[in-house]
């Protein structure tokens, strides 16, 4: 896989393609399922694990006062649920010594 800051789900379907012969469209339709079982997973628990690679969590954020930068104008920004991601300790193992390397 080429180095990329935006890594789409065409990426990856890609990189399976090339990595495994599978057709193209079976691996999009592959990366899909995944994406949308993680979603539903936080949807119905809060929670998804995957072994050796992490834990996405939802949480809740309180409504608060934020601020226009180019304005200063002041808003209310509501209450709404966030995303959180925890990489497992053999990805953090990982990228730091790949870091190392470098």
């Amino acid at each position: 896989m080429t180095n990329l800051d935006n890594i789409t789900r065409f990426h990856i379907a890609d990189s399976i393609h090339n990595e495994f012969g599978l057709p193209k469209k079976d691996c999009i339709e592959l990366v899909s399922e995944i994406l949308d079982i993680i979603v539903e997973g936080l949807q119905n628990s809060g929670k998804v694990k995957i072994h050796n690679f992490g834990t996405f969590s939802v949480r809740n954020k309180k409504s608060r006062i934020g601020r226009n930068p180019k304005t200063k104008q002041e808003v209310m920004i509501s209450e709404r649920k966030v995303i959180s991601f925890k990489a497992s300790k053999n990805v953090l193992k990982h990228l730091n010594s790949f870091h190392a390397k470098e």
